[in-house]
């Protein structure tokens, strides 16, 4: 389902800064075409600044349906039209490509991603996911880690997105899960006990970029 006219599209710009590359700006739809949406100039919440955008501009976008669904889709601006408002032309995305994320169903993308560990004890040891989701994780390990069933993990995974930009997430995970592999390594599953929705907005981010890329191979 396509957003509509006068429907509001929360923006984030592709930028090799990767703190350009997590401002949100907040966009409305003036006009739609056959195969573009027309869009307002999008402004910054919070201070109104707006942003200039450029032909060729990657946008990562979602929209707010019935519910508190968000609806999550990849575009780039094709041009400009002069009216009564300076409007941005961003291509309409293949309907099949637009993602819808339950506020509480997180979908799960294959990731090996560094992740930093510590647990209650003190003790540190790096690992790498096995798959990553808004809801939690999993990584692999040596059966030398010591893991425990219900254990606290206080964890640093390290982020890294299509426009060559990294972001470290915290969050605290609990073990709900451990799974003895015939390699004699584990895999232990988590959920995320606390994590700010900044931090997990920062985690579906790069599982809607990865599912994208899985679509377009």
């Amino acid at each position: 389902m396509y957003p509509k006219i006068n429907d509001y599209l929360y923006i984030q710009v592709a930028s090799s800064d990767a703190a350009e590359a997590e401002i949100e700006y907040k966009s409305r739809i003036a006009e739609t075409e056959d195969e573009a949406f027309l869009i307002e100039i999008p402004m910054q919440e919070g201070n109104g600044r707006l942003k200039k955008l450029f032909i060729g501009d990657e946008l990562s976008i979602y929209f707010i349906t019935e519910g508190g669904v968000k609806n999550f889709f990849n575009t780039h601006v094709v041009g400009f039209r002069e009216d009564v408002i300076r409007m941005v032309k961003v291509r309409k995305p293949n309907e099949d490509s637009i993602f819808k994320i339950q506020r509480r169903s997180f979908f799960r993308v294959s990731a090996e991603l560094e992740l930093a560990v510590k647990d209650h004890n003190g003790s540190r040891f790096l690992v790498r996911t096995d798959d990553i989701g808004g809801g939690g994780t999993s990584f692999l390990s040596d059966t030398k880690v010591k893991l425990d069933l219900g254990g606290k993990l206080f964890c640093w995974l390290l982020v890294t997105y299509r426009n060559g930009s990294l972001e470290h997430v915290y969050f605290e995970g609990e073990i709900v899960r451990i799974k003895k592999l015939e390699n004699g390594r584990n895999l232990a599953m988590l959920k995320f006990a606390a994590i700010s929705d900044t931090e997990r907005q920062k985690i579906i981010r790069y599982c809607f970029e990865r599912q994208f890329d899985f679509r377009n191979r």
